[in-house]
């Protein structure tokens, strides 16, 4: 009697299911004990190491394909549910008993062409089928519990490790530093993506198999929340509150948010021009392009509408110095400004903690706000796209005050060193502008001024809070000047005083916490003389 030709197909979940419990091994030797009790031969094995759950295994299709063709009398399986364990795949399986090919299951004594043993077989599946929806749910109930509980149940992303299981991730101490000055490095806004990745490589940050990290997946972590202390699941954008430790602050976060969508295409700068992507046209908002022609640098915008709006460099920086001019400060503002703040330290410090008292109550209040919306979408007020969408906006405002509030609590008197810092810049500007490299005075315009724009001809500076609010220090409310100036600073030093205490994060949006270094060294010898 010819011996039937059969297929063997056996089937774990996993790889690691494969090593542990009921492996391919003992599966194989099961359908070869039936083959031969059965007299069958077994011609082709299809080996799989993927979920029976979903459609899709590449494996059993091709398997079905060929059993289509007719390449084989049966297929063997260890069992009901190591075939399918989807409705859908035992249709399939059930269409191809129904064309007179035979499917045998060696655990099991079932004959599948009788109706007996296709009720039973077709229970098993059903059986099969709702223990995997279950299973998911359970698991799914599990994921969003520890969501919930601002842990992230997914293998931590690179500059984290796991800290075990129901635990936070914590901060990778070799590969954390590093990501937070890659983070630091695309800040700046000098690198695009392409060259933040060879610079990335150059200071050793590699992902866990040790190679570098790519483009793409630079991309994806300079876009990931979780490193500010937010969890969001990007298959389905919903936003969670973590409670791992944030490797970055939120001002560095959107500092570079705003880098990858506004100037996604960056492109590589042939000429490193002093005014680099800093001037912008009024009329269109375009950034203007540098070009050397003749020896002479020129700014350039290419809006159609904008042709006739090109400006030499030479007439930029003569336009910034004029606006800088009205910023520094006397020797003798400067000794009555510091000796006024040593006297109002603790009024300054009193005006710290009324703010940190405020930012208390506003994340108080924001938390309410969250746990009224989180009311409505269970009660259906809101759908789920509202929810979600709300929910990362509040979420994101909660870092914004816990980023001012821990700025205020980590320094007691830095509503005082702020200030400090601000006249210490502003003394003599002009000057450390004018004896400064190229790199420091980029670092030095992007400080002090908050627009820079050309309309044709004419170039524009608007000096950015607080150096707007020193430059304009001899102006009263109604724009007169007064006749004590000591009267002018001490208005100028509570204005600045309440601006600080409502922005205490304030960051040098140039190098996103890199602070302004040049000119202190140069303002003896050759600096002396020029003041004189």
């Amino acid at each position: 009697m010819k011996r039937k030709k059969f297929f063997g197909y056996i089937r774990v979940s996993t790889v690691k299911q494969g090593e542990h419990g009921v492996s391919l091994q003992e599966q194989r030797d099961a359908i070869l004990r039936y083959a031969s009790r059965a007299e069958i031969e077994i011609v082709e094995w299809f080996e799989e190491k993927e979920t029976a759950a979903k459609r899709g295994r590449p494996i059993f299709n091709a398997m079905l394909r060929l059993l289509r063709l007719a390449k084989a009398d049966g297929v063997i399986i260890h069992k009901i549910d190591r075939g399918a364990r989807n409705l859908r795949d035992w249709a399939d399986l059930v269409e191809l008993i129904d064309q007179g090919i035979e499917v045998h299951a060696a655990a099991e004594n079932l004959d599948l062409h009788s109706r007996g043993g296709r009720l039973t077989a077709d229970i098993q599946a059903v059986v099969a089928a709702d223990y995997i929806r279950n299973l998911r749910e359970e698991i799914r109930k599990g994921f969003y519990g520890r969501l919930k509980q601002g842990l992230y149940p997914l293998p931590a992303p690179l500059g984290y490790v796991d800290g075990g299981k129901g635990k936070p991730k914590t901060v990778d101490p070799v590969r954390g530093p590093l990501l937070r000055r890659t983070f630091e490095l695309y800040a700046t806004s000098r690198l695009n993506l392409d060259t933040l990745t060879e610079e990335a490589e150059r200071i050793g940050l590699r992902n866990r198999n040790g190679k570098p990290v790519g483009r793409s997946a630079l991309g994806l972590i300079l876009n990931n929340p979780f490193y500010i202390g937010l969890i969001r699941i990007r298959r389905t954008q919903e936003t969670f509150s973590g409670s791992h430790e944030p490797l970055i602050g939120k001002v560095l976060f959107d500092r570079v948010q705003d880098i990858l969508h506004g100037r996604t295409n960056q492109k590589i700068q042939q000429h490193d021009f002093l005014f680099r992507r800093l001037l912008t046209c009024k009329t269109c908002g375009r950034v203007l392009t540098g070009e050397l022609q003749k020896r002479h640098v020129y700014y350039r915008c290419h809006g159609r509408s904008c042709r006739g709006t090109s400006v030499r460099e030479e007439c930029v920086e003569k336009e910034l110095l004029r606006a800088l001019l009205p910023l520094n400060l006397s020797d003798r503002e400067c000794r009555y400004l510091q000796a006024k703040l040593a006297a109002k330290s603790t009024e300054l410090v009193r005006a710290r903690d009324a703010r940190v008292e405020s930012l208390r109550l506003s994340l108080e209040r924001s938390r309410d706000r969250l746990a009224r919306l989180t009311d409505a979408f269970v009660d259906g007020a809101v759908d789920k796209d509202m929810y979600e969408e709300r929910k990362g906006s509040l979420l994101m405002e909660r870092k914004d005050l816990e980023a001012q509030k821990t700025a205020l609590d980590e320094n007691p008197g830095g509503i005082s060193e702020m200030l400090s810092e601000v006249f210490e810049l502003a003394e003599h500007v002009y000057l450390r502008y004018k004896l400064d490299a190229p790199e420091n005075k980029r670092l030095l315009l992007q400080r002090v001024t908050s627009n820079r724009w050309v309309e044709g001809k004419s170039v524009g500076f608007t000096l950015s809070i607080p150096f707007r609010e020193i430059a304009n220090r001899g102006e009263n409310s109604n724009g007169a000047p007064y006749r004590n100036s000591f009267r002018t600073l001490d208005q100028l030093i509570d204005r600045l005083a309440e601006w600080f205490t409502r922005n205490p994060k304030v960051v040098n949006p140039a190098a996103c916490g890199e602070p302004y270094q040049g000119g202190r060294d140069l303002m003896a010898g050759e600096g002396e003389k020029l003041a004189a």
